[in-house]
C-alpha cells in the first residue's frame, strides 16, 4: 500500500426493503441519528457532484491506541446507517486523515531509541526516523499501525497523509485561500490566545529550508500574487520568502482542520468532548473559506483505570493488541457502541463483560422484529448482517471454569464443556472455541495471579458442610436452576444477611476471587463431584497455600 492511500475492502451491497426503511427513518439507535443530520444537511446544501465525504483524523505522535479505532467504527456506523436512510442511492466514502505533518513536540514515553527521536524534535512526523527501524519515518511506522489494524478488522475507508496533500498539491487551492483571508482567520484565533501567544500567531507554520523544522514565528508580509509569506528565520535572522502550496508550510491545528473540511468536501466527522471549542472555531473558518462545516457530535473520551484520560503519547489504557490478545474485534467495536456520549473506563477488567453482552445481543438477534434489531448493536457492528450464533457457555463461565480448575489446558475446559453440551466440538462451535483461547490467557494475565483464597469463618464452613449434603443427594442430570434454589436454600437457613455475602464467601473461598458466574450454571458446568471435591479441599484449608505463589 502506499503512502498516499489505502483502502481496506470496497463497503458490501446492502439489501434494502420498505419495512426496513421505515423502522430506518423512526430509529433511536444513535447512528440513525447521527446519519439524519448528514440527510438533513444534503437537504440546506446543494448536493455535491461527488461522494458523502465521512472523515476520522489521526495524530501520530505515538502509538495508535483503541479511542482511534473506536472513531473509525463508530464513523462506519453511521456511514452505513446513512446508506440505509438513503437507499444507497448515494455514493460515500470514509477518509481516515493521518495529521503526520506536524512538529514532533516532545519524545512519547513509551519508544525505543529515545535520544535518536529527540534529535529530531520540532521536524514533521514524517521527517522523524522511525525507532523500531521498520518505516522510513515515524509517521509512517503509526500510520501502518493504523493501517494494518483498520485492514484486519476489514473497514471500509481511504487513507490520507497529509504530508502526502500538502506537498502534492492536493490542498493548493484551498492553501493560497487561507492566504487570501489571513486576517479574518487571524481574528477568529487570537480572541483564545494569551498575549505572548497572539503576537507571534499566524495560521501559516513555514517549514525551515535549513532545519526541517516546523516554524511557530510571526509572519511579516504576505504576496498574494507569488502565493508567499515573509518570515524571519529564528536562528540566522534572515528574512526568508516561502511558498505557502507544495508543502513548504503547514497549517496551525484549527485552520489545519478546517482546510481540510474545505479541501476535501467532509460532510460528517465526530470529535472528543475535549475538542468542542475546536470543532467550533475550525467550522467559522470553514465557513470563511466558502465551506459548511461538517455535521457530527462530540463523544466522551475513555479513561484509564484510574480515572484517567488516555493519551497516545502517555501509553496509558489499553491498546488495539492487548484487547485483541483476550476478545474479539467484535466485542471491542461492541464497547464503542455502547453510550458514546459517556465517559467509560477503558481497560482490562471491562472486557468479560463486553465480550459476554456481545454474544449475548448476538443470540437475541434472530428473534427480534426488524425495529428491535435496528437497535441491537450486534446490526451495526455487522452492517445489517450479524452472524447466527447462540454460545451454551458464557466467557465469565469459562473464567471460573478455569480458575475453579487452576488449568490452561483447552481440551481439560473443552471436557468440562462437554458434560453441558455433549455435541459441541471445537469443529462445531468455532466461536466458543474461540473464547475457550481468549478466557485462558485472560485467567493466566488478570485472574490467576490475583486470587487470594481466604478461609471459611464458622458460620461459613457450616453453610459449605450443608451444601456439600445437599449435592450428593441431587440427581446427576440436574439443572442449573435447581442447583440454584439449593445455594439459596442454604444461604438463607444459615442466616446470611444480606444474602449476596453467602455468594460473596463461595467465590473468595472457593475461587480465590471477590465475585463470580451464577453458582448454580457454574456446578452444573464443573461437576457436583468436582465442586465437592473443591469443597472438601477448602474446608480443610488446602486452597490457601495456593496464596503463597501469587503474592
Amino acid at each position: 500500500m502506499s503512502e498516499t492511500t489505502s483502502a481496506g475492502r470496497d463497503a458490501a451491497p446492502i439489501e434494502i426493503n420498505s419495512e426496513l426503511l421505515a423502522h430506518a427513518h423512526v430509529s433511536k439507535a444513535w447512528p440513525f441519528e447521527e446519519a439524519r443530520k448528514v440527510v438533513s444537511r444534503l437537504k440546506r446544501i446543494p448536493q455535491p457532484t461527488g461522494s458523502i465525504i465521512f472523515e476520522t483524523g489521526y495524530g501520530p505522535s505515538g502509538l495508535p491506541h483503541i479511542g482511534t479505532f473506536g472513531e473509525v467504527a463508530r464513523t462506519t456506523m453511521v456511514r452505513h446507517a446513512f446508506r440505509i436512510l438513503t437507499e444507497d442511492k448515494i455514493p460515500t466514502r470514509l477518509i481516515c486523515f493521518s495529521d503526520d505533518m506536524d512538529g514532533l513536540r516532545k519524545v512519547p514515553d513509551n519508544i525505543p531509541n529515545k535520544e535518536m527521536v529527540a534529535a529530531h524534535l520540532e521536524k514533521p512526523l514524517t521527517q522523524v526516523p522511525d525507532p523500531f527501524n521498520q518505516y522510513p519515518s515515524f509517521g509512517q511506522h503509526n500510520n501502518a499501525r493504523l493501517r494494518t489494524f483498520l485492514d484486519t478488522f476489514g473497514f471500509s475507508y481511504e487513507f490520507l497523509s497529509a504530508t502526502q496533500c500538502y506537498t502534492s498539491g492536493r490542498f493548493d487551492a484551498t492553501l493560497l485561500r487561507v492566504l487570501e483571508h489571513y486576517e479574518e482567520i487571524r481574528d477568529v484565533i487570537l480572541p483564545t490566545l494569551g498575549p505572548e501567544r497572539r503576537a507571534t500567531y499566524s495560521p501559516f507554520l513555514p517549514i525551515s529550508p535549513a532545519t526541517g523544522k516546523v516554524l511557530q514565528v510571526p509572519i511579516i508580509d504576505r504576496d498574494l500574487a507569488a502565493g508567499s509569506i515573509l518570515y524571519k528565520d529564528p536562528d540566522t535572522g534572515k528574512l526568508t520568502q516561502v511558498s505557502v502550496t507544495g508543502g513548504h508550510c503547514k497549517l496551525q491545528w484549527k485552520a489545519d482542520w478546517a482546510m481540510r473540511w474545505a479541501a476535501l468536501g467532509v460532510d460528517y466527522e465526530m470529535a472528543g468532548k475535549d475538542l468542542i471549542d475546536s470543532v467550533r472555531l475550525s467550522g467559522r473558518i470553514c465557513r470563511i473559506l466558502g465551506r459548511q462545516q461538517p455535521e457530527g457530535f462530540n463523544y466522551e473520551l475513555f479513561l484509564d483505570e484510574n480515572g484517567e484520560k488516555i493519551s497516545k503519547s502517555r501509553g496509558n489504557g489499553l491498546t488495539i493488541e492487548e484487547w485483541l490478545s483476550y476478545a474479539s474485534p467484535e466485542s471491542l467495536a461492541l464497547y464503542m457502541y455502547q453510550s458514546p456520549k459517556k465517559a467509560k473506563r477503558l481497560y482490562f477488567d471491562v472486557i468479560p463483560r463486553a465480550v459476554d453482552e456481545y454474544a449475548g445481543h448476538l443470540a437475541a438477534f434472530p428473534k427480534e422484529d426488524q425495529a428491535a434489531k435496528l437497535t441491537n448493536p450486534v446490526w451495526h457492528i455487522h452492517e445489517g448482517s450479524p452472524p447466527e450464533a447462540d454460545l451454551p457457555i458464557s466467557f465469565a463461565l469459562l473464567l471460573n471454569l478455569a480458575s475453579a480448575s487452576n488449568s490452561e489446558d483447552r481440551s481439560v475446559l473443552w471436557g468440562f464443556i462437554q458434560r453441558y453440551a455433549p455435541e459441541a466440538t471445537p469443529e462445531t462451535e468455532p466461536l466458543l472455541d474461540e473464547l475457550v483461547g481468549y478466557a485462558i490467557r485472560y485467567f493466566h494475565d488478570f485472574v490467576k495471579p490475583s486470587k487470594q483464597y481466604r478461609a471459611p469463618t464458622d458460620q461459613e464452613r457450616a453453610a459449605f458442610a450443608d451444601l456439600d449434603q445437599r449435592l450428593v443427594a441431587l440427581p446427576d442430570d440436574v439443572m442449573a436452576e435447581e442447583i440454584q434454589n439449593e445455594v439459596y436454600a442454604v444461604g438463607k437457613e444459615h442466616g446470611f444477611e444480606p444474602l449476596r455475602d453467602w455468594f460473596q464467601a463461595l467465590y473468595q473461598v472457593l475461587l480465590g476471587q471477590s465475585q463470580g458466574p451464577r453458582f448454580g450454571s457454574f456446578v452444573q458446568l464443573y461437576g457436583i463431584d468436582n465442586t465437592r471435591s473443591l469443597i472438601a479441599r477448602a474446608l480443610a484449608g488446602e486452597l490457601l497455600g495456593a496464596n503463597v505463589s501469587n503474592n
